[in-house]
């Protein structure tokens, strides 16, 4: 395909781009690339087997690739999980969760407890947990909030930022095994829809726990939120 070929089908393209969104979503040269890498023909890679002998079943009713990309992605939270168990071995640190707890708070003055935790997309409760142990090796500490006199802020010590900065290089081997088979242009398509799947998601973490899961159903541009279309019709 010659160059002008090439530029008229992408003409093509940003057509069939912009005629699928509403009028007044804005159109970005990201959000255009990810339609471009979405509709660009692959080669299919197989599923890796991990069905019983009884799997027609589960094809036949349930499997879809919505349901293959849920259960690939909890699948690679636990690969990293191991990997990072792995890191940090020779820590004092015992969990992922203890490292971006900590890392997290390397880019901050000082948190409330309540926004460390949130930021870490956990329950309260479990959050809790983590920061106490933080604070009981010494690496966190807490302050007055001057703003709110009922609440604590909390913040990395140098002793905490010492452990991070001795983690590091072998947390970046971690990210270079997570990534390992794939090309530049896979780990910058794959950076783009989980950025994009991040900011989906952490909106109804942040704004919507209380809401139904069947509620939560999306739909083009928006959620599927039937209480606000309910409260339209009355």
């Amino acid at each position: 395909m010659g160059k002008k070929e090439i530029l008229l089908e992408l003409v093509d393209q940003f057509y069939e781009f912009s005629n699928a969104r509403p009028d007044d979503k804005e159109c970005t040269m990201t959000d255009f690339l990810g339609y471009l890498n979405a509709k660009n023909k692959v080669l299919p890679i197989s599923m890796r087997k991990f069905e019983g002998q009884e799997e027609g079943w589960l094809k036949e009713n349930h499997r879809k690739v919505n349901n293959d990309i849920s259960i690939l992605m909890v699948f690679m939270y636990r690969y990293a999980k191991g990997y990072i168990k792995k890191a940090l071995r020779d820590s004092v640190l015992q969990t992922p969760e203890e490292f971006t707890f900590l890392i997290t708070l390397m880019t901050y003055t000082s948190m409330t407890k309540t926004q460390l935790i949130n930021s870490q997309i956990m329950e309260k409760t479990s959050g809790t947990e983590i920061i106490k142990r933080l604070f009981k090796l010494g690496l966190i500490d807490e302050k007055d909030d001057h703003d709110d006199r009922r609440s604590k802020q909390v913040f990395i010590t140098e002793l905490g930022r010492n452990e991070i900065i001795s983690l590091l290089p072998v947390i970046d081997t971690v990210a270079d095994i997570v990534i390992a088979n794939l090309s530049i242009e896979e780990r910058n398509s794959l950076a783009y829809l989980l950025n994009k799947m991040d900011h989906y998601h952490n909106d109804i973490f942040q704004n919507k726990k209380n809401v139904e899961l069947q509620l939560l159903v999306y739909s083009g541009e928006s959620y599927v939120y039937k209480s606000n279309l309910n409260s339209a019709d009355r």
